[in-house]
C-alpha cells in the first residue's frame, strides 16, 4: 500500500510539468542559459505545484473538497478550470521565447486534454488526471524526438514504463477503473500531437 502512494505522489499531475521541463532542458535545450532555465523550472514549478497545493488547502479549509484525493467529479471540477487556465497562461508565456518555443506544446496540449477531461464529466467520465500528464509528457517527447532529430527513445521507454507502474498504483489503491486511466493516457498523448500539428 505505502509503495503505490508513494508512486502516486511522486509522479502526480502537479509533480509532472516541472519533470518535464527539467527534462526537456536536459536532453532536448541544452543551449539555453542555465540562468533562464532555473527562472523558467521555479516559474513553471511556483505556477504548477505551490499554487495548486495553496489551493486545495484553501479549497479544504471552506470545505470545497473533503481531502487532497478531490475524488469526486463535483469536487474536480474548478481545480481543472483553473489548471486549464493555468497552463494555458504558461503556455502563452513560454511560446513568447523563442529559443524554447517548443515547451509550449506541452503546457498547450495538457491545457487541451484537461478541457477534454472537464468534457467527460457531463457523461460522469472520472478520467485520471495521473495518467493525462504521463500522456502528455510521451506526446510530448515523441515530438521532441522527431523536431530535434534526437534520439530519446530511452526517456520514452522509462515514463511509458513508470505509467505501467502508475496506473498499477491507481488501480490498487482503487482510484480509478481501467477505461478511466486508458482514456487519460490516450487524451494525453493525442492533444499534444493536435497542439503540435495546430501551432
Amino acid at each position: 500500500m505505502k509503495f503505490y502512494k508513494f508512486i502516486s505522489t511522486i509522479l502526480h499531475p502537479i509533480v509532472l510539468p516541472t519533470l518535464g521541463v527539467f527534462l526537456y532542458f536536459v536532453f532536448v535545450s541544452q543551449s539555453f542559459e542555465k540562468r533562464l532555465q532555473l527562472i523558467v523550472l521555479g516559474l513553471v514549478f511556483v505556477l504548477t505545484y505551490v499554487v495548486p497545493v495553496l489551493l486545495l488547502l484553501f479549497l479544504k479549509n471552506f470545505g470545497f473538497i473533503k481531502d487532497f484525493q478531490v475524488s469526486t467529479i463535483k469536487e474536480r471540477r474548478f481545480p481543472v478550470i483553473f489548471m486549464i487556465l493555468l497552463l494555458y497562461f504558461l503556455g502563452n508565456t513560454i511560446i513568447q521565447i523563442p529559443t524554447i518555443r517548443n515547451l509550449g506544446i506541452l503546457f498547450y496540449g495538457t491545457s487541451l486534454s484537461l478541457i477534454c477531461i472537464y468534457i467527460l464529466f457531463s457523461v460522469k467520465l472520472k478520467s485520471s488526471l495521473h495518467l493525462v500528464s504521463m500522456g502528455n509528457m510521451i506526446g510530448f517527447f515523441l515530438i521532441m524526438t522527431n523536431i530535434n532529430s534526437l534520439s530519446m527513445l530511452p526517456i520514452i521507454i522509462l515514463l511509458i514504463l513508470l505509467s505501467g507502474i502508475l496506473a498499477s498504483s491507481r488501480l490498487y489503491l482503487k482510484a480509478h477503473i481501467p477505461v478511466e486511466l486508458l482514456i487519460g493516457f490516450f487524451l494525453g498523448i493525442v492533444c499534444q500531437f493536435i497542439l503540435f500539428i495546430s501551432l
